[in-house]
């Protein structure tokens, strides 16, 4: 499908720069099959749902995976800022380096402290350039391995907020709680699974009280993201991969509320990605590890969810794309209308939407 059919106009005052307090007080729209949209809160999502069904959350932990540093060639000194979005080994990640033009293969760049004093090693981290890719990606290899790599990243390292919000402010130590899900257990993303930031204590009570259940999954959101579709079709765009796991516990639960007529609730296109990663044809679970690039457009059969609750998204991006294969295209275009003239918050920080799988068919 060509790009452009993905676009529309969003205002820059629905961008939401901070979250909502209490979380569960963000809007949600809710976006049936059929009939009108229905405007509730997060807080009504007990009501919404019926005993049975299950919710399935991704347990992804945000690490501060910004980094700001200097590159030395000689007398030339120039910043380099650093996201790092897939780890490859121990003491290597691929990144992506603003800007990786200046950056040559088997080049240092010297995070934190920036002096070239041995005295002051333990307040700085090295990294070399070992391979170089398209659309500045560029693989780090670092000085520290394992842990100690980890705790370097947790005290240099910035929160990686969306570029949509990183350009309105600096990320600051409300970010470092804000910007985890309370779902947060296993460090490896470099981007908040968001729909799970609109969860609270008291509301997962209220759920359970219900007969509603909760299951989790890991997918370690990469920074790819928020990289735009520069290709002008579908079929032209590559997707990053991200690693991904569905545990055979969680695979044997969620088949059972299947076989029991519960309906499947993706919280959030990370955990509706892993999802359709595991995915037998017949709807089945198996136990499932690995890298996914799936790319869900309209015209993908989705097989794994009855019901996907997610943020708003972005003009022309893949998230966009997917929920417009859930629920229809031009059905999401009606409730991203609706949602602007209704004064929704849009991004990562904004409001929730409730959408209901369409029919294979009707999602084209």
């Amino acid at each position: 499908m060509r790009v452009d059919v993905f676009d529309f106009v969003l205002p820059e005052e629905r961008i939401a720069v901070r979250p909502a307090v209490p979380r569960d007080s963000a809007r949600m729209l809710v976006v049936p099959v059929e009939g009108d949209f229905a405007d509730r809160t997060v807080r009504d999502l007990p009501d919404i749902l019926r005993a049975g069904d299950v919710l399935v959350v991704n347990d992804t932990r945000v690490i501060p995976a910004r980094l700001s540093g200097i590159r030395v060639r000689g007398d030339a000194v120039a910043r380099i800022e650093v996201t790092l979005h897939k780890r490859e080994a121990p003491d290597r990640w691929r990144t992506f380096v603003r800007p990786a033009k200046r950056l040559a293969l088997g080049e240092r760049i010297r995070f934190g402290d920036e002096s070239e004093s041995n005295a002051c090693f333990l307040a700085s981290l090295d990294a070399e350039a070992v391979e170089k890719g398209e659309g500045g990606e560029v693989v780090l290899a670092f000085s520290f391995s394992g842990p100690a790599l980890d705790e370097a990243i947790a005290r240099l390292g910035h929160m990686p907020l969306p570029p949509y919000i990183a350009a309105k402010r600096a990320d600051d130590e409300a970010d470092r709680k804000d910007y985890q899900t309370l779902f947060a257990d296993k460090e490896g993303a470099v981007a908040a699974p968001t729909a799970g930031l609109h969860f609270t204590p008291d509301l997962v009570d209220r759920l359970a009280a219900r007969g509603i259940g909760l299951e989790k999954v890991t997918l370690h959101v990469g920074a790819g993201t928020f990289l735009p579709v520069k290709a002008e079709d579908t079929r032209d765009h590559k997707m990053h991969s991200e690693y991904g796991e569905l545990s055979a516990a969680t695979a044997e639960r969620l088949n059972a509320v299947r076989a029991a007529g519960g309906r499947i609730v993706a919280v959030g296109t990370t955990s509706l990605r892993v999802l359709e990663s595991a995915v037998r044809p017949d709807g089945t679970f198996p136990a499932w590890a690995g890298d996914t690039d799936i790319f869900i457009t309209p015209g993908s059969v989705i097989r794994s969810a009855d019901v996907l609750m997610t943020n708003f998204h972005l003009p022309r991006s893949t998230l966009f794309m997917l929920v417009g294969a859930f629920s229809g295209l031009d059905r999401m275009k009606a409730a991203y209308a609706h949602a602007i003239a209704s004064g929704y918050r849009f991004y990562s920080y904004g409001d929730a939407s409730l959408l209901f799988r369409a029919a294979p068919g009707d999602a084209e």
